[in-house]
């Protein structure tokens, strides 16, 4: 556990899981920014840790000292930076797809930004309610849009690991934003989906309020390799003091 701006505690992890032999996932903490960030990297082969790598090095190289306008703008071109490096990277490879998923939390003050391509996910936890701040680019988010699914169902589809938008991959990348206020004692989580895959949202709010921030992301790393840890597995945890 770790203290950022304004006395902000967070936790974070990721881990292999219990079958893959490479963990594609990529997480990033920059305290005294208020920026955090997860990214899951797809391609196979050494190429989806590739991919997270480079959308949490191009945050790394967010400078200080920005104000909040400024560094919501940095954070946004510093992905776009990281798609462009990716689609390059590909290109070299012979044209193979490479992409990889991101979500990114920026605190400031009494107000949050995030931003996110893909399926992994940002959760708020509040005064016991716990709410979806994102929307899955994915097949199954649209089914479940659609009426079709529910979350529960989605999380065992046969394609709830397709999703529809990656950076790296395609001409231009469209990156989804929401904002909004933080209240005293939020908790924000960042997670991949082989997290969401074992924990569903009754049990990640359970987690999140019974769990102490020092450990959170190490009780939901233990959910999911209890699950089967199948995927790569990561979480960050923000709390609001």
């Amino acid at each position: 556990m770790t203290l950022g701006i304004d006395g902000m505690r967070y936790s974070a992890k990721t881990h292999i899981g219990s079958v893959r032999n490479l963990n594609e996932d990529a997480i990033i903490s920059m305290p005294e920014l208020g920026v955090w960030a997860v990214s899951d990297g797809m391609g196979g082969h050494a190429a989806g840790d590739f991919a997270s790598h480079a959308v949490t090095g191009q945050l790394a190289t967010l400078p200080p000292g920005l104000e909040p306008g400024q560094l919501m703008h940095a954070t946004r071109e510093a992905i776009f930076d990281a798609h462009i490096e990716i689609a390059t990277e590909a290109h070299r490879r012979g044209g193979v797809t490479i992409g990889a998923t991101v979500v990114a939390l920026i605190v400031s003050g009494n107000h949050f930004v995030c931003f996110w391509v893909g399926d992994s996910r940002l959760y708020r936890l509040r005064e016991g309610a716990l709410e979806m701040m994102s929307t899955d680019h994915s097949l199954v988010a649209e089914l479940v849009e659609a009426g079709q699914l529910t979350w529960a169902e989605a999380e065992k589809h046969p394609k709830a690991n397709a999703i529809t938008r990656a950076v790296g991959v395609g001409h231009e990348l469209e990156i989804d934003k929401r904002r909004g206020d933080v209240m005293q004692d939020d908790k924000f989580l960042l997670c991949s989906d082989g997290l969401t895959r074992y924990a569903d949202e009754d049990m990640l709010r359970h987690v999140l309020m019974t769990t102490p921030v020092e450990t959170v992301c190490d009780r939901l790393i233990r959910v999911a390799l209890a699950g089967g840890g199948a995927d790569n597995i990561s979480a960050i945890v923000v709390q609001i003091p």
